[in-house]
């Protein structure tokens, strides 16, 4: 899923986020474990899509993630089934806001940097759970689908490195969890490929629909 995220299909990456916390039984612990896996996939996207990345229009929303990390390293001290629930809420108030504007008129109007800024920084830094307002934020955008994924993976390779320390001194990134990420990394390879291959072959309103439809089922798997 996160392979696949990466180059093709951004919103399965979030579906990883649950997952992983129910493999691992604890919140906190589950971000630090999926960290890793995130910063190998990036390399992948990256490269792959260095020559359509839409950079220029993250630098309005840089300093308002800045500010979300911020926040989100100090909530990081709260006890672990208190920060899924916040994510939660977040990712579904930007989907319906999404909706609310895209249903509103028939043009969707560029969405302000700062309420998703702050909402991506927060939430990829607790749980690695940015890929829904990120998601939404792009669409906003209307980009064509290869700038929406090399926009985004661009955005996470720099995020996901400037998280690395925070997680380091909050001790969430360890020994096995680092051993955890090189074994599954040909998982993530090969997903890296299908995704390359799908991206290609689906239609631009199959596609917006389904982010939409991969965000909602995300959120709701963070508020159970």
């Amino acid at each position: 899923m996160v392979g696949m995220a990466k180059t093709g299909m951004p919103g399965l990456g979030i579906l990883a986020v649950p997952m992983m916390v129910l493999t691992i039984g604890d919140a906190r612990q589950a971000s630090g474990w999926l960290l890793p896996i995130l910063c190998f996939a990036d390399l992948f996207a990256v490269y792959y899509w260095r020559k359509h990345a839409a950079a220029g229009r993250l630098f309005s929303l840089l300093p308002w993630v800045l500010a979300g990390i911020a926040v989100g390293a100090i909530t990081l001290s709260l006890p672990e089934r208190q920060l899924r629930p916040m994510v939660g809420g977040i990712i579904l108030v930007m989907l319906c806001l999404y909706l609310w504007r895209r249903y509103r008129s028939e043009v969707i109007p560029a969405a302000h940097p700062m309420p998703y800024g702050i909402a991506a920084g927060f939430s990829t830094t607790v749980a690695n759970a940015a890929g829904p307002v990120m998601s939404l934020y792009l669409l906003s955008m209307r980009l064509p689908k290869e700038d929406f994924v090399a926009t985004g993976a661009w955005f996470f390779f720099f995020i996901n490195l400037v998280k690395v320390p925070i997680y380091l001194y909050q001790g969430i990134i360890t020994g096995p969890s680092l051993w955890f990420g090189l074994y599954v990394s040909p998982a993530v390879l090969a997903g890296a490929i299908v995704g390359r291959w799908l991206i290609h072959r689906i239609p631009g309103a199959v596609f917006e629909w389904s982010v939409i439809g991969l965000t909602a089922i995300s959120t709701i798997l963070l508020l159970r």
